[in-house]
């Protein structure tokens, strides 16, 4: 299941797909499906979405995308990124991109949330239909317990 999230860790929407599709290929329609439903600044996404197709995708809905830079097996590009990481270092000096970047880690704690707090990780039903209710009872729930969160 893939997931776009809203800022208190809500998510806005999501799309069940094989577990064989690459993140990457549910990055445009969950961003387009995410644009209906509210108004954000950014899409914050790792270094498997850095694609040029994703990237203008987002300008195009008036985002500003924040992906890592995928450096795949350009040695000299992988040098100078762990070079500018360095330099950053000494200076300790973040880019305004990476402080946006680190509220990624938010994704990563509400799948987790849906794997083991909300059933997610041994579904025991087979089929389409009756996978996506499974996991979407737990989408619900766990919106539900961020809703709380929210107000108390």
């Amino acid at each position: 299941m893939k997931i776009a999230l809203t800022m208190p860790d809500i998510p806005i929407s999501c799309l069940l797909s094989s577990a064989s599709l690459h993140d990457s290929q549910a990055a445009i329609p969950l961003a387009t499906l995410s644009a209906q439903r509210v108004v954000s600044l950014y899409d914050l996404m790792d270094s498997a979405y850095d694609a040029p197709e994703i990237k203008a995708h987002s300008r195009s809905l008036g985002h500003v995308p924040l992906i890592d830079t995928n450096p795949r097996r350009n040695a000299a590009l992988k040098e100078e990124l762990q070079g500018e990481a360095r330099r950053r270092a000494v200076i300790r000096l973040p880019s305004a991109e990476d402080v946006r970047y680190n509220e990624r880690s938010a994704a990563e704690r509400v799948n987790a949330r849906l794997k083991d707090e909300f059933g997610g990780r041994y579904i025991r039903v087979r089929g389409h239909a009756k996978v996506t209710c499974h996991l979407m009872f737990g989408i619900l729930a766990l919106t539900a317990n961020q809703l709380m969160r929210l107000i108390t």
